[in-house]
C-alpha cells in the first residue's frame, strides 16, 4: 500500500481485497475444471494481485446507502466489476492493442499462456461478470452493460487506438477527444461500481445521483493520474511497462495538457467528486478518502 494512503482508507482497501477475494472463488471455476487451461489463464490473471479498488468503491458506495458488507448482492457486485475489469485489462495487454508485456509486476496473459488464450480468457472473464451481476438486479446489470459496452470501455478503446498516432491536436477538439476517450476507457466503469454498490443496498433515487457523478469526477481524476503515472513512475514501482503511451503516440492528459496542468485537473475532479457526496454525511467518509488516494497513490 502506498504511504499516501491514509490508515482508513488502507484498512477499506484491505478489506476489499479479502471480501473480493472471497467473491471471485465463488464466481470462478476451478483451476483443474475443464478446459483447465482456460480457466489456470482467468484465474492467473484476477488473482494476479492490485487494490481492488473498484470493489473497494463498491463496498464503500453500499455502505455509504446502507448495504452490507455481509450481503451476498454486495459481494457479488464487487466479484462482477473485477471481473470485468480483468477482462479489459487482458485485452488491452494483447499485441493488437497496447502490446504490453508485464502487468502488476508479472508477465501479462498472453505471455504467460499464449495470444489466443488470453483472448478466450478476456472474453470469459466478461461474461462472467455478467453472471455475477445477475445476481444483484437487473438494473445493475444495465449499467454495468452500458459502463462496459460501445458508448462505455470498448468504445473508449477504440478512439484511444484511433487516436493513437495522429499528430498531436492540444487544442479544443483534441481536449474533447481526450475527454470521451478518458470517460469511456476509465470514468465508466468507476462510476458504475458505484452504482453496482448502490444497485446491492437498494439505493434511492438521490443516493443513485449522487453516486454517479461521484464515479465519473473520481474516474477521470483516476484516468488522470495514470497518465501522470505513466510519465514519472518506474516500472519497478508501477508493476507495468511505463512511457509506453508516449511511445505510441497515445493521446494523454499530460500529453494535451502538460504535467503541472494534469495534476490540478486531477484534483480539481477529486473536489468535484468529494462535493457531489454531501448528502451522505459521514457515511460518505471513505469514499471522500478512496477520491483523494486515487491520485495520491503510486501506482
Amino acid at each position: 500500500m502506498p504511504d499516501a494512503a491514509p490508515a482508513s482508507t488502507g484498512s477499506l482497501l484491505t478489506r476489499a481485497v479479502t471480501l473480493a477475494d472471497a467473491a471471485l472463488e465463488q464466481w470462478l471455476p476451478a483451476a483443474d475444471a475443464w478446459p483447465s487451461r482456460l480457466h489456470q489463464a482467468m484465474r492467473y490473471s484476477v488473482f494476479a494481485g492490485g487494490k481492488r479498488l473498484r470493489p473497494a468503491l463498491v463496498l464503500a458506495s453500499a455502505e455509504a446507502c446502507g448495504g452490507s458488507d455481509n450481503d451476498p448482492r454486495t459481494q457479488a457486485a464487487m466479484a462482477a466489476v473485477e471481473l470485468l475489469h480483468t477482462y479489459t485489462l487482458v485485452h488491452d495487454d494483447l499485441p493488437a492493442m497496447d502490446d504490453d508485456d508485464l502487468r502488476r509486476g508479472r508477465p501479462t496473459c498472453h505471455k504467460a499462456f499464449d495470444e489466443a488464450t488470453a483472448i478466450l480468457a478476456g472474453d470469459a472473464l466478461q461474461t462472467q461478470a455478467f453472471a455475477a451481476c445477475a445476481a444483484v438486479s437487473a438494473a445493475a446489470v444495465r449499467d454495468l452493460a452500458l459502463a462496459a459496452g460501445s458508448v462505455g470501455v470498448v468504445g473508449g478503446q477504440q478512439e484511444d487506438l484511433d487516436a493513437a498516432g495522429e499528430p498531436l491536436d492540444t487544442g479544443a477538439a483534441g481536449q474533447a477527444r481526450l475527454l470521451r476517450i478518458h470517460r469511456g476507457k476509465t470514468a465508466a466503469l468507476l462510476r458504475a461500481s458505484c452504482q453496482l454498490g448502490a444497485h446491492a443496498a437498494a439505493a434511492s433515487a438521490s443516493e443513485h445521483q449522487a453516486l454517479r457523478a461521484y464515479g465519473e469526477a473520481a474516474g477521470l481524476a483516476f484516468q488522470i493520474a495514470d497518465d501522470i503515472l505513466d510519465t514519472t513512475a518506474t516500472a519497478a514501482v508501477l508493476g507495468k511497462t511505463p512511457g509506453k503511451d508516449a511511445a505510441q503516440g497515445k493521446l494523454t492528459w499530460v500529453a494535451v495538457h502538460g504535467l503541472e496542468a494534469a495534476r490540478g485537473q486531477a484534483q480539481r475532479l477529486v473536489d468535484e467528486a468529494v462535493a457531489a457526496l454531501a448528502l451522505f454525511g459521514a457515511k460518505g467518509e471513505p469514499l471522500r478518502e478512496l477520491a483523494r488516494f486515487i491520485v495520491a497513490r503510486d501506482r
